[in-house]
């Protein structure tokens, strides 16, 4: 469960769409975040967030901003988060920026926490997510292949996959069980609808 540490009020003028996708560690967000990336890079329209986290730059595949304890609570002290919370040892940040690119109308892409949903909604209204679903068998391959957790913790990763799905209700489901290229087709095809949606390009 993710314990959140601050947030910002919701946003009154919020106009674009903020597209968080949520799903279990080894899942592939950020693999199909940085496919659309690449997709979409001409458009000035979406924004895709880079997280701060509290573990080292060259940790792991997502592109994040790294910061030290004392770094993340001097950030916080200085306002320049919209929301964080904790899970797993670690915690993240939302940086300010998310909301004015939204006010703006436009669309904004985040790997998000299943277990904050119900707080991201609260301060992004707009706030829709995409689920990335993977069969649980491929999903202990994966996570076994990265090696970063034993067998007991696997085996609590996939159970904690499996006890938090229930928990929200997504706007579109993408399985990531086969071809990247496939789901991160579906994914880039989701952010273009809203960027129509929103009035973008």
């Amino acid at each position: 469960m993710a314990i959140v540490d601050s947030r910002a009020d919701a946003a009154e003028a919020e106009l674009g769409r903020f597209i968080v996708l949520l799903g279990p560690s080894g899942a592939g967000k950020d693999t199909l975040i940085s496919h659309a990336r690449r997709e979409l890079s001409g458009s000035a329209d979406v924004l895709f967030v880079r997280r701060v986290i509290t573990r080292p730059a060259d940790a792991g595949s997502e592109d994040h901003i790294a910061m030290s304890d004392a770094e993340f609570d001097a950030a916080i002290d200085d306002g320049r988060f919209s929301l964080t919370w904790s899970a797993n040892g670690l915690r993240y940040g939302l940086p300010r920026d998310v909301e004015s690119h939204l006010a703006a109308g436009r669309v904004a892409v985040a790997n998000g926490s299943r277990g904050a949903w119900n707080v991201i909604r609260q301060v992004f209204p707009s706030a829709v997510a995409v689920e990335i679903r993977v069969d649980p068998e491929i999903l202990a391959r994966r996570l076994e292949a990265r090696g970063r957790e034993n067998a007991a913790e696997i085996a609590a990763r996939l159970k904690r996959a499996s006890d938090l799905t229930a928990g929200f209700e997504a706007g579109i489901i993408i399985d990531n069980s086969g071809a990247v290229e496939t789901a991160g087709a579906a994914l880039t095809d989701y952010i273009r609808h809203a960027c129509a949606d929103s009035g973008g390009r």
